[in-house]
């Protein structure tokens, strides 16, 4: 083990931690593809307690808050919660609950729409495209397909924008890391060139870069710092070349977690 696992390992001993897929993110671990897997084998590798948080992706993000919360309260011991895309935006739902805040230890969100995403927006905007989307939802049992209405910027803007005192209060007392990616400088890849079409069609709208599904923008929270690195919506929860998931990971949660205070020194016996 090398010594930053170590310290690692000490500092998060009688934790827990918690992982939030993103939309469609059950279906892929399904498959049997890399998504959070090599992170959840490292964790575990560390001798810490991984959950995978039982979420239908497509559920509406305040259900999936919900059972995020429910999640947290049945255990006494202290999370550390590691969202993925809409299941950052479900993380950070969960902690605005009555009490559930003081049970976390810090939060990791990796490449999440605060803000919305302009692809969900252009998705919802043409209704037959929607209808099929939301049978094929119901038909894999990923949630009622209302899931992806929330990604959309209308409605992130409107609950951010309500939750705003919410979330500033949140970050002052959890600590909250938050990561994008961005496409613009990162080395071509052929399996993200999907994304690589949607970005250039965001940055024709004038939206500005980020992963081929969140800009850059809209992965912001208000008052903390954006780290952005390169890659598309799968760099920071895959393996593959270039890509360095468990390492971007390690480096966050050692920031997240101090080590903690030398103990005070005895007091001095008193002289005679």
């Amino acid at each position: 083990m090398v010594p930053e696992d170590a310290r690692l390992a000490e500092r998060l001993a009688g934790h827990r931690i918690l992982l939030c897929y993103g939309l469609f993110g059950e279906v892929v671990a399904r498959l049997r593809l890399d998504y959070m897997r090599s992170q959840a084998d490292w964790l575990c590798s560390l001798g810490l307690a991984i959950e995978v948080v039982a979420l239908p992706t497509a559920a509406p993000v305040l259900a999936n808050a919900a059972r995020i919360a429910e999640r947290i309260a049945a255990d006494p011991r202290p999370v550390v919660l590691i969202g993925h895309s809409k299941g950052g935006l479900e993380a950070l739902a969960a902690l605005l609950r009555p009490g559930i805040a003081a049970r976390c230890r810090g939060l990791v969100a990796l490449q999440s729409p605060f803000l919305g995403s302009p692809v969900a927006d252009a998705l919802c905007g043409i209704r037959p495209l929607h209808r099929v989307a939301h049978r094929a939802l119901r038909a894999l049992r990923l949630g009622s397909g209302r899931g992806l209405r929330d990604l959309t910027t209308p409605m992130r803007a409107a609950w951010m924008a309500e939750h705003a005192d919410a979330v500033a209060g949140l970050a002052r007392r959890v600590p909250i890391a938050v990561l994008a990616t961005t496409l613009e400088g990162a080395p071509w890849r052929i399996e993200e060139g999907a994304y690589r079409l949607l970005d250039r069609w965001m940055r024709s709208q004038g939206i500005g870069p980020g992963d081929g599904l969140v800009p850059l923008a809209s992965a912001r929270l208000a008052g903390l710092p954006l780290l952005v690195l390169p890659g598309g919506h799968r760099a920071l929860v895959a393996r593959g070349p270039g890509r360095d998931p468990v390492g971007v990971l390690r480096g966050q949660l050692l920031g997240l977690t101090p080590p903690p205070p030398p103990p005070a020194p005895a007091p001095h016996p008193p002289r005679l």
